[in-house]
This record gives structure tokens, sequence and C-alpha cells, in this order.
């Protein structure tokens, strides 16, 4: 069967694969509303960088659904004219029949989430997902271990994540690996020690696959960078982003801008403004000791 998502979009194995054989990542980056989705795309096309956007399976229902989501991209990279690599990605699907319904309806790449099941169990899910995905083309990346922290509702302590299963995971065929190296979702806690390079490394010297550092967001620059020269080819973006938009949009309220009548600081295109402008900078800073810029020429589309 054909793939089903659009001419526009890509799906993301070579992004990251050409990340990994060169030493730099690609961003991942969720989104949550227009707003969000143009500031990223935008950002993506004016670096010349290949980006993922990404959705939670609960960003998807705040946003309307999965068509909806699709949809929107779809009409923003054409309005937009973005040719830089993009793919659309299921963040953390946690059923095969979620990350189903996504190919249906056009996303080019998904994650099935199975690590909070018995082992067993989610390489049986991962393959099923797998021979789905790959009949329209789609990418697919899986997870062992888990990442701590709280990601729509699926509590994750942290488990690292095993060099064996690994193994098994990628001969189902997936394209990236998600593995538990003692990084969280979220903001970091002071209690946390750090990435746990020493399993990293063993998990890389037994798979020689790119893997998939979820909870980049408040990783310190240097850390990011070192699990990057050790196979780490895809960074997840979200906290970050959320947490320059709010600050930006904290500081026009507190500066009382949204209350002035004659200027209509009210108009949400005036009040949200700032937040997408710094989502913007903080995306530029963040791919830039990612590697990423001007990367999207030498990715075969």
């Amino acid at each position: 069967m054909p793939k089903i998502y659009s001419k526009r979009l890509v799906n993301a194995r070579n992004m990251v694969h050409d990340a990994f054989k060169n030493h730099y990542a690609i961003g991942h980056f969720n989104i949550n509303n227009l707003e969000w989705t143009k500031a990223v795309l935008e950002t993506a096309q004016s670096t010349n960088t290949p980006i993922i956007l990404a959705t939670s399976e609960g960003a998807i229902k705040y946003m309307g659904g999965v068509k909806v989501v699709r949809g929107m991209v779809d009409a923003l990279m054409e309005t937009l004219d973005i040719t830089v690599p993009v793919a659309l990605h299921l963040d953390h699907g946690q059923s095969v029949e979620m990350a189903k319904e996504c190919i249906d309806n056009g996303y080019s790449s998904v994650m099935f989430d199975g690590s909070h099941l018995p082992f067993e169990e989610n390489l049986a899910k991962a393959k099923e997902v797998v021979e789905y995905a790959k009949q329209h083309d789609v990418s697919v990346e899986a997870e062992i271990g888990s990442i701590g922290g709280e990601e729509d509702g699926v509590v994750g302590e942290g488990e690292l994540g095993d060099p064996e299963q690994a193994k098994k995971m990628v001969e189902t065929g997936i394209d990236f690996l998600a593995a538990g190296i003692g990084n969280i979702h979220g903001p970091y806690p002071d209690w946390w020690k750090g990435l746990n390079f020493d399993q990293l490394g063993k998990i890389e010297d037994a798979i020689h696959f790119p893997l998939v550092m979820h909870g980049g967001s408040g990783v310190p620059q240097d850390q990011v960078e070192k699990a990057i020269s050790l196979g780490v080819a895809k960074v997840n973006i979200n906290t970050e982003l959320q947490l320059a938009f709010q600050k930006a949009t904290r500081e026009y309220i507190l500066a009382n801008k949204d209350t002035d009548m004659k200027a209509k600081g009210f108009d949400p295109r005036k009040l949200l403004k700032p937040g997408y402008q710094a989502i913007q900078a903080e995306m530029k800073n963040l791919i830039e000791w990612m590697g990423s810029i001007g990367k999207a020429d030498q990715i075969e589309k």
C-alpha cells in the first residue's frame, strides 16, 4: 500500500539516521496549537533545519483529533512553503490502535510506547506496529526501560534500558529507539544525578543504532552533547518551549499590556505574540547546540 501522508511530509528515518551517522541530533518539538506549530515550522525553514513535529495523545485530544492536527500541519506547510524535511510524529502512543489511527490519518512517523508493559508484550506490539507502518512508509520509534516522570497519565520511575532488550527491539525493524538512561519528563528535580552515560554506552555498543533522548528539556548542554556523541540522534523537547512561552506571556500580562484598551492589547494575536517569539528564540538556541542547523539539504527525502 502507498504512503498516506502528504508529499510535503517525510518519515523521520532518513533524518535521524543521518544525524546518527554524522554525530548531531534532530530536534523533536511537541506542538500544542496553531501558534506553536507555525513558530516551529518558520524557525526550521529560516535556519534550514530538519525537524520532527510531535503530538502526544493528550495534545491530539486538546487540538480536536488526529485529522485536525494533520490538516493544520499540511495547510501550514503549504501556505508557508516549508521545504525543509518535516516529519509528523505520534509521541508516546499507548496502543497499537492509536498508532494505526495516526498512520491512517496521515502521520509520517509514530511511537509505540509499551515500556509500561511486560517486555515480551512490548516487543510483540511494537512488531505489529512496525509491520503496519512499513506498508505506508511510516517510521517507528519504540521504548525500553522507562523515562522518569509522567506523560499523559503514564508514570515512569526511570528504569534503565537493558542492552539485550534493546537488541531484540531493534530486530523488529523499528527506525530509532528510546531507552531509559536516567532522563525524566518535565522539569528536573534537585535530586537528579544526571544522565547515565555508562548505560548509554552499553546500549549503544550492543545495537549501533540511533537512540532517542526523551525529557531533553532541562538536561545541561554538555550532557546532551556528550549523549549525542555516544549515539543519541533525536532529542525530544517540550517543557523548555512551554516555559519560554509562559515566561514571555507572563511578562506581557504583568506589564498590563493586555489591559491597554487603546492598543487592543487583549487581542489574542497580540497577547500570544511574545510567547510565539519566545518559542522561536528558544528553539534556535536548542537546534544550534544539537548541531542540526543547516542540515536540511543533506537529508534524502
